[in-house]
Formats: structure tokens, sequence, C-alpha cells
């Protein structure tokens, strides 16, 4: 990654401000951020007493579910498109 290209940017996410540095739009890490936020707002109504880095930890597992679920998903579309092309 070049250095010209990396967008910096500060988010806030539980409370807690986080820089990020990356490729991808402000716009876009704006929109992961509050995603996250949100993600880890809805699990810690659903469980009041996760501190934070248990919270932080199955925020991450459940994205990384949701993730597996999108991408298994993806990956049938493309077998039944192929399929309908061989026929």
């Amino acid at each position: 990654m070049s250095q010209e290209k990396k967008t910096r940017l500060t988010v806030e996410i539980h409370n807690r401000s986080y820089t990020i540095v990356g490729e991808e739009s402000a716009s876009h890490v704006r929109l992961v951020a509050s995603l996250v936020d949100q993600k880890m707002k809805e699990i810690q109504e659903a469980n009041p007493q996760l501190d934070t880095a248990s919270l932080a930890v199955l925020t991450a597992v459940n994205s990384m579910n949701d993730y597996l679920k999108l991408k298994e998903d993806y990956a049938a579309l493309l077998g039944s498109q192929k399929k309908k092309e061989e026929k």
C-alpha cells in the first residue's frame, strides 16, 4: 500500500475513538465502523453483563459467522448460475 492512497479517519465504536488507516474511502470506513458499533449495541442489549473485551470477541464471532454464511450463499449462487449456463 502506498502512503499516498491511504485514508486516515477517526471513528467512534462503543464510545471509544479509533483511528483507521486504509485504502477504502472515508464513507466506507464510516459505514463499517457504524455497523460494528450497531452490532456491539445489539449484543450488549442482550448480554448487559459482558465486559468490553468479551463484547468485542462476540461481535467478531457473530460478524465472521455472518460473513461465512454470505460467502457460502455466494458460492452456491455461482454454482447455480454456472449450471444454468452449461445447459
